[in-house]
C-alpha cells in the first residue's frame, strides 16, 4: 500500500519542522517547502534516515507568484493527502514604519498563498474522496496587533468558510490557533518576551493537539487548555478592551521562514 503523503510549507523551522517530524514518525512521505534549501535538505535526509520515508524538497518563496505556482503544481500534479499551510512571518516594524512592499509580501504569504494552496488541494482531495487541510492561524487573530493579526483572522474565516463548503465530504479543513510557542521566532526578531511558564507551549504539544483535532474533523483547534479557555471568553470582551490590550502587548517581528 502507498504511504500517505503530506505537504508542509514553512517546514525548515518551528512548527513546520515539528509537523514534519510528527508525520514522518507516523509513516507519511513528505513534501517539504520553504525558502532555505540547505535546512530543508538537512531535514529531509534526517527524516528519511530515521523513519524510512521519502522526503522531497521544494524550495519556494511564497511571497512570489513563481513560488506559489511551483507549490500549486505539486498539489495538482501529484497526490497530496494532507496539506499543512504553516509558512509565515511577522514584520519587525509597525504598519506606518513598514515599506509598502513588506506589507504586500507578508499579506501574500499569510493570506494569498494559504488561499491558493488550500483551494488547489481541496479540489484535488474532493475528487479523490479523501484528504485533510491544516491552516496555521494564531491567537493573534483575536487581537488588533497589525497586519499579522488581520491576516491570521483572514485565515481563520477563510478556513471556516472552506470547511463549510466541504461539509458532508471526506475532506476536512482545520484552522489552528496557537498562542506563544517555544521556537526561534522571538530570537530571530531580537525580541525578549518574558512571561509566566503557562503562556508558553512546546512545538510538540501544538503539533500533537492540532493533528488530533484535525483527524477528528474539527474546524478550529486551539492547543493548550489556557488558550482554549481564552478563545471561548474573547468573543464576550468589548472590542475597545481588545484594542487597548493589543496596543500594550504588540511587538515587532520579522520573517521566520
Amino acid at each position: 500500500m502507498m504511504r500517505p503523503r503530506a505537504l508542509i510549507t514553512g517546514a525548515s523551522s518551528g512548527l513546520g519542522r515539528g509537523y514534519a517530524h510528527n508525520l514522518a514518525a507516523d509513516g507519511y512521505d513528505l513534501v517539504l517547502v520553504a525558502r532555505s534549501e540547505e535546512r530543508l535538505r538537512e531535514l529531509a535526509e534526517r527524516l528519511e534516515s530515521e523513519h524510512r520515508i521519502r522526503a522531497e524538497v521544494v524550495v519556494a518563496d511564497l511571497s512570489t507568484r513563481t513560488g506559489i505556482d511551483a507549490v500549486v503544481a505539486v498539489i495538482e500534479e501529484s497526490r497530496v493527502d494532507v496539506l499543512i499551510n504553516n509558512a509565515g512571518y511577522g514584520l519587525k516594524h509597525g504598519l506606518l514604519e513598514s515599506a509598502p512592499e513588506e506589507l504586500r509580501d507578508q499579506d501574500t504569504v499569510l493570506v494569498g498563498a494559504v488561499r491558493e494552496l488550500s483551494l488547489a488541494a481541496a479540489k484535488q482531495m474532493r475528487g479523490r474522496g479523501r484528504g485533510g487541510i491544516v491552516n496555521v492561524s494564531s491567537m493573534a487573530a483575536v487581537t488588533t496587533m497589525g497586519l499579522y493579526a488581520a491576516a491570521k483572522m483572514s485565515t481563520l474565516v477563510f478556513t471556516e468558510a472552506l470547511a463549510g463548503e466541504l461539509r458532508g465530504t471526506p475532506v476536512t479543513v482545520t484552522a489552528v490557533l496557537p498562542g506563544f510557542i517555544k521556537t526561534e521566532f522571538h530570537q530571530r526578531l531580537g525580541v525578549e518576551r518574558s512571561g509566566p511558564d503557562w503562556i508558553w507551549l512546546s512545538v510538540r504539544q501544538v503539533v500533537a493537539e492540532s493533528l488530533r483535532d484535525a483527524r477528528r474533523g474539527r474546524t478550529v483547534s486551539v492547543p493548550g487548555i489556557t488558550y482554549s479557555l481564552a478563545a471561548r471568553v474573547v468573543p464576550f470582551v468589548p472590542r475597545r478592551l481588545i484594542r487597548r490590550g493589543s496596543a500594550g502587548f504588540a511587538f515587532g517581528r520579522r520573517r521566520e521562514d
